[in-house]
């Protein structure tokens, strides 16, 4: 939606309200601002002259509660409307803003000589887009200085400002501007996969033979490949037959690349069937591709999702890193999804950061977008982190606070803990885990948090928020997990493998839905917390451990180390069977 369509917008609002007095545009309140320089980074001054930046506005929608309202119809097993997945453009109209608070941001941009010609309009006017600002115009619009940062581990620079602000009559219309004072690092942001020295290269094995289950059982550790997850998940003898029309999507940034000689030799070592497995690669916002400088990260992601649900198309989603005043990574991302017509039915991404790094409207607004997502039916899965309930002395602002996680305590996604072992499968100790500071608990989970509360008592009160989102959701293996990285084998660990892992389960269920004719299941969670209950394994030990504690423990039930548990694929396409 570019120049026409915004001119019409705009001259609706006019003649609605054009009788209203200008607001005052010189009268600005600090919409966000950090005390200091984040930790890590430190300012290289002014950014060179010429420098440009795209300026992203999100509006408030006119009506607040509709999309939620909507998604929860869609996504509940037992609503009439469940499975009826809204269009992109029933979406856009159900998040639009009120026609005084496009008009009053005409104004406000008119003021500042910004041209029309330089915004777009996406998501229903919920967001504008002004393409390349300069710096200059980007600190009188917002009260700002932007500068130039460096972060001192990884050495990259972005433009940012340590804070903004808006004209006071624009703060109940506009929620969130970026870039602005999101400073999280790019290239830190993945939950990196650990790589566990010296483990010993796993057999290529048949799942359905005797010998592999003898085998494994007669071993106290072993390596997790895919023929060991589909045995332990259940999802061994099952086929994909849906493969013209189910895709599974995997979310890449930090200049992180899979690589498909390595794909090749993985699949013909641990699932021969799919020896030809590819994948599709699309670059996002200036997303790169280079298959000779593979990442860990790229490779795990691709070869877990191929080799849990080949033969299931897969396209790997390349996102710049946000870098020299680009966009913000994860907002390209979503940016992107949402402008497409027809989005891959379930979507993993491994990557996350600590909840404080995001400004809480800047998260709220990037919560609101993954929304959208699951409102067209896309199941939406996030890793949970690999630092148990925090790293380190937790300490902020002279106070122990445990350590949340975003986008995975987002409640419109479906976020994916670690396990490790079997027989019983237990927590593994780096699963994250926990609860937002941000966003209160959703319906859907308030029985399963409710009833963990009622099993810990009073354990760490005051650490955390006790009447907001828990997360994970879900879990899944993600101890000793084996990969081919520039041919060699290599044994990683974290949630990083049990996202994709998941992802390949949930994209087994929903091929197998769209192959009887019906809907794939879209946002997973009241159906997880409700009837699907029933086919999770349940994991009751184990803890996470962070921040100078022991962490949360597994109890019987939900908790927020493995959440509901891990999946059983059988008894869930049993489930999924039920559902109209």
């Amino acid at each position: 939606m570019h120049y026409h369509l915004l001119s019409a917008l705009f001259t609706l609002a006019a003649a609605i309200l054009g009788c209203l007095a200008t607001p005052r545009w010189d009268d600005l309140r600090v919409k966000h601002a950090w005390n200091a320089v984040p930790e890590n980074w430190e300012s290289l001054g002014i950014p060179s002259a010429g420098t440009t930046i795209n300026l992203h506005l999100a509006l408030k929608p006119h009506r607040e509660k509709a999309l939620v309202t909507a998604l929860y119809e869609v996504s509940s097993p037992g609503h009439s409307k469940y499975g009826l997945h809204l269009s992109k453009e029933q979406v856009a109209e159900l998040v639009m803003p009120h026609p005084h608070s496009l008009e009053l941001v005409k104004s406000w941009l008119n003021f500042h000589g910004v041209l029309p010609s330089s915004i777009s309009v996406s998501h229903g006017g919920n967001w504008l887009t002004l393409t390349g600002v300069s710096v200059s115009k980007a600190n009188d619009l917002l009260g700002a200085s932007y500068q130039l940062y460096r972060h001192a581990e990884t050495n990259e620079t972005i433009v940012r400002t340590i804070g903004y602000s808006l004209p006071a009559a624009l703060h109940k219309h506009v929620q969130t501007v970026a870039p602005t004072t999101y400073f999280a690092s790019p290239r830190m942001s993945w939950q990196t996969p650990r790589n566990r020295p010296g483990g010993a290269a796993a057999e290529q094995v048949n799942a359905t033979s005797g010998d592999f289950v003898t085998a494994l059982l007669g071993r106290a550790d072993h390596d997790a490949t895919p023929p060991f997850l589909r045995w332990l998940y259940n999802s061994v003898t099952y086929v994909p037959a849906a493969t013209d029309r189910n895709v599974l999507g995997i979310a890449g940034y930090a200049e992180e690349y899979p690589n498909p000689v390595d794909l090749t030799t993985f699949m013909d070592r641990f699932h021969s069937p799919g020896t030809g497995a590819t994948y599709t690669v699309v670059q996002v916002d200036q997303g790169g591709y280079d298959p000779n400088n593979p990442g860990t990260e790229a490779n795990l992601n691709v070869q877990y999702a191929s080799g849990m649900a080949y033969p299931t198309p897969i396209v790997y989603y390349s996102v710049g890193d946000g870098t020299d005043g680009e966009d913000d990574q994860y907002l390209a991302w979503v940016d992107y999804m949402l402008n497409l017509d027809e989005i891959p039915q379930t979507i993993s991404t491994s990557y996350a950061n600590y909840e404080t790094d995001f400004p809480l409207d800047y998260a709220r607004s990037l919560c609101d977008l993954f929304m959208q997502l699951g409102a067209r039916g896309v199941s939406v899965l996030f890793a949970s982190g690999d630092d148990g309930v925090g790293e380190g002395d937790c300490v902020t602002d002279g106070n122990v606070r445990f350590r949340p996680t975003f986008p995975a305590s987002c409640p419109w996604v479906t976020t994916v803990g670690g396990t490790m072992r079997y027989k019983p499968e237990i927590a593994s100790d780096l699963s994250g885990g926990g609860f937002s500071d941000y966003f209160k608990r959703p319906d859907y989970q308030d029985e399963a948090v409710t009833t963990f509360f009622e099993t810990i008592g009073n354990m760490y009160q005051g650490l955390y928020n006790d009447s907001s989102r828990g997360f994970p959701d879900i879990a899944a293996q993600a101890y000793r997990i084996g990969i081919i990285f520039r041919n060699e084998y290599e044994v990683l660990d974290g949630t990083s493998c049990a996202a994709p892992i998941v992802a390949g389960i949930i994209s087994l269920l929903n091929d197998y839905r769209i192959s009887q004719g019906r809907r794939p299941l879209g946002f997973l969670n009241p159906w997880l917390y409700g009837i699907a209950r029933a086919g999770l394994n349940d994991i009751t030990s184990g803890s996470n451990p962070g921040c100078n504690t022991d962490g949360f423990p597994a109890v019987v039930g939900w908790d927020p180390v493995t959440g509901l548990g891990s999946p059983d694929f059988e008894h869930l396409q049993h489930i999924a069977n039920l559902l109209p």
